[in-house]
């Protein structure tokens, strides 16, 4: 009897594993994910790739980065639509200028390719979801910091990329923060591209025409090294206030040297990786209220999810990066 039982066991093991290893996997091989944006040289994106590469090496599948390494609309939209024209199981998208990027999404999104923005969004377009900052509060918070220092007087610029609608949103909440504080008065905006140089010779530019400036606002990544920069070079620093938008090297370092006063750090890793799993719940139709994500009368993912900031100065900058991960640059 206990070699019959025994007989018995090693059959019914046996057969779990034969339809174990019938059964089709999860993900399938061919599964492949796309990152969308341009600037994809800054750490911020290679931030944003690391928690790409994250989330597609736990849910097994294929995940890359592409666009360009410049502040270029138009390569970025090229890089977008050779990554539809390849049928991917989806794509994350940090979108420049909506208006040029609304009818690719669009037509992605009818080819059943799952559209999720990340970072900057086309609340316009056919997008299934926005994964990124409230970018609104983000710049109510970078004014009510500036304002923190100047004790409510001052004269600020502002350095942004006009036409970018998360950076047009900071302005915005810029605007609206400052309503509070009638003493405070933008008296110039600088369009730096996206590229610290710019916002250098636009603030040494200004500097050199005498223009009385207590504080400068960063609303992108670039601008806080490159003002800081210049301020240095014309012996400037901490002459003249600087809030910083993100968490570059460049940045944390000025931070640690004296050189800017704040940040308003973002969440790209945390953006990239829930995008990804997102992207590809869309993909398998795990949320289960309708039938497929394609036909339902409604999308089955929240429309919005805010991945938050934090402010970085020299009181929190040490714990800040003992806490940071070091994540290993993407090859």
């Amino acid at each position: 009897m206990r070699l019959h039982f025994r007989g018995v066991a090693f059959s019914a093991a046996f057969l779990t594993l034969v339809c174990a290893a019938c059964q089709e996997p999860y993900h399938q091989k061919e599964e492949q994910y796309y990152l969308i944006s341009a600037n994809i040289n800054l750490p911020y994106w290679q931030e944003a790739e690391a928690g790409l590469r994250d989330a597609a090496t736990t849910m097994g599948v294929k995940a890359e980065m592409d666009g360009p390494t410049t502040f270029s609309p138009q390569e970025e939209l090229d890089a977008f639509q050779k990554a539809v024209a390849a049928h991917p199981s989806g794509i994350l998208v940090s979108v420049t200028k909506p208006d040029l990027f609304k009818s690719a999404i669009d037509s992605a999104v009818l080819q059943g390719i799952p559209v999720i923005c990340i970072d900057a969004d086309a609340p316009d377009s056919h997008r299934v979801m926005f994964v990124g900052t409230d970018n609104f509060r983000a710049g109510q918070e970078s004014a009510k910091r500036m304002a923190d220092i100047l004790k409510g007087q001052g004269q600020i610029v502002i350095i942004t990329v006009p036409g970018q609608s998360n950076l047009d949103d900071r302005v915005r909440g810029a605007n609206d923060a400052l309503k509070k504080y009638p003493g405070i008065k933008i008296v110039d905006t600088i369009d730096d591209k996206g590229d610290p140089r710019n916002a250098n010779d636009g603030i040494s530019a200004l500097i050199a025409k005498k223009q009385k400036i207590d504080g400068v606002l960063c609303l992108e990544a670039s601008g806080g090294s490159g003002t800081a920069e210049a301020l240095h070079r014309t012996d400037m620093t901490g002459k003249i206030a600087i809030v910083a938008f993100d968490k570059d090297p460049e940045t944390l370092d000025a931070i640690e040297k004296g050189w800017i006063n704040a940040t308003v750090v973002q969440k790209p890793y945390i953006m990239a990786y829930y995008g990804l799993k997102f992207a590809d719940d869309l993909h398998h139709n795990v949320v289960h209220e309708f039938k497929d994500w394609r036909t339902a009368p409604a999308d089955p993912l929240p429309a919005w999810i805010d991945t938050g900031t934090a402010v970085v100065d020299k009181t929190n900058l040490a714990a800040y990066r003992e806490a940071l991960a070091a994540h290993p640059k993407p090859l």
